[in-house]
């Protein structure tokens, strides 16, 4: 009988437990979509901070990162001061993690002063300083794009909170580094890292990589290229993009191209981003045919065009006069819901009425005034406009 009586509490407990929690999830799971589909931003503020009342919902990491960025991309900053300050009345805020997980979306937000603050107050609140809030503190000024002082910082503050930067430290100063133009001191602080006994990871190699890739330091690049693969760290797409980047920009697209091969052959399969670098190239040395080519290539892929091949192919097609490629690469802007600059359509519409093509300028006209993703408001020149009248 006993057994039997504590069969049956033990049964309704697990399923109460179980309602219970299925009830919570999808009561986050609401709260969540609500947030979601919410427009205004002053209801948006006060439904996140009752929200926040529920600890589950403190735990939600990606949450807290979108709602963030929407208001940080509208610049509704005070919103964003006042969800994340909002924070502070709970008892994570004590905990180092939670705190660094606020000052990293105050970064986020460009807001790296309000990051700092919060930093300096964690002493008050008994909240031990580590490396990961210090590393939380270089990311919210990098992402603030305050590059000096993450290198200030790096030098100084170790010291005062008696930390020692790892490698998630250096990936963090060698991005500031090579985003202020500072190349040859990024590579010295590979140097002095490895110094310290910590190895370089892949994120190190790409940050370096895009650098100097980009910014006409080919050869040094290379250099690095050959230390990466000498330490026996595979390149993913990323890295082997910015190689591609490197070569069509140094007009070696012949290379560019053996180095697609290459790729495949060691697993990485080349994406619409391979493909734009290699259309740049063949732009560069004047070859349209190739870039019309590599063009082509994308659409036999699973990839989609993107903006920036459409900008970096439509010029060189009105410059070739290949009008007439030029007018369908302009509807297939439209047909991949694309936002453009409207400068680009305007050109080819602009070139098209000059060689008297000017009901295919007409259609590229229509179809901006149509397209409900982005209006744009192309012009026809005076020609045009007469022959319509006539």
């Amino acid at each position: 009988m006993y057994r039997r009586v504590l069969h049956r509490s033990l049964c309704t407990a697990t399923q109460s437990a179980t309602t219970s929690s299925t009830a919570s999830t999808t009561s986050i799971k609401a709260i969540s979509q609500d947030l979601y589909k919410e427009s205004n931003f002053r209801l948006l503020v006060e439904k996140f901070k009752k929200a926040s009342d529920v600890e589950r919902f403190r735990k939600k990491t990606g949450i807290y990162e979108d709602t963030v960025r929407r208001l940080a991309s509208a610049k509704r900053f005070s919103c964003v001061r006042n969800i994340l300050d909002h924070q502070k009345k709970y008892p994570e805020i004590d905990k180092e993690g939670f705190c660094s997980r606020i000052i990293t979306l105050y970064g986020k937000s460009r807001m790296s002063r309000h990051a700092r603050k919060l930093f300096d107050e964690m002493p008050q609140r008994n909240c031990t300083r580590t490396v990961l809030s210090f590393n939380a503190l270089l990311a919210a000024y990098l992402h603030s794009r305050k590059f000096d002082l993450v290198h200030t910082l790096f030098k100084e503050l170790p010291k005062e909170l008696s930390v020692e930067p790892n490698l998630v430290s250096y990936n963090i100063l060698i991005k500031a580094l090579c985003e202020s133009g500072s190349f040859d001191s990024g590579l010295e602080m590979l140097e002095e890292m490895e110094k310290k006994g910590l190895k370089p990871d892949l994120i190190t190699f790409n940050t370096l990589l895009d650098a100097l890739y980009a910014n006409g330091r080919f050869e040094d690049g290379e250099k690095l290229w050959v230390s990466m693969r000498g330490k026996g760290i595979a390149p993913d797409i990323r890295t082997c993009n910015s190689r591609l980047m490197g070569l069509a920009l140094e007009k070696k697209t012949k290379e560019a191209v053996e180095f697609i091969e290459e790729m495949k052959k060691d697993g990485v399969k080349p994406d619409v981003f391979s493909f734009n670098a290699l259309i740049k190239g063949f732009v560069n040395e004047g070859n349209l045919d190739e870039a019309k080519k590599w063009f082509g290539e994308i659409g036999k892929s699973e990839f989609d065009p993107h903006k920036v091949t459409y900008a970096t192919l439509v010029p060189f097609l009105c410059e070739k006069g290949d009008l007439k490629t030029a007018h369908e690469v302009s509807k297939d802007i439209f047909n991949h819901r694309l936002r453009v600059d409207g400068s680009l359509l305007q050109l080819v519409v602009d070139k098209l009425v000059a060689e008297s093509m000017v009901s295919e300028a007409e259609e590229i006209v229509e179809l901006g005034k149509a397209n409900k993703y982005c209006r744009y408001k192309l012009n026809l020149p005076g020609p045009a406009e007469e022959k319509k009248s006539e």
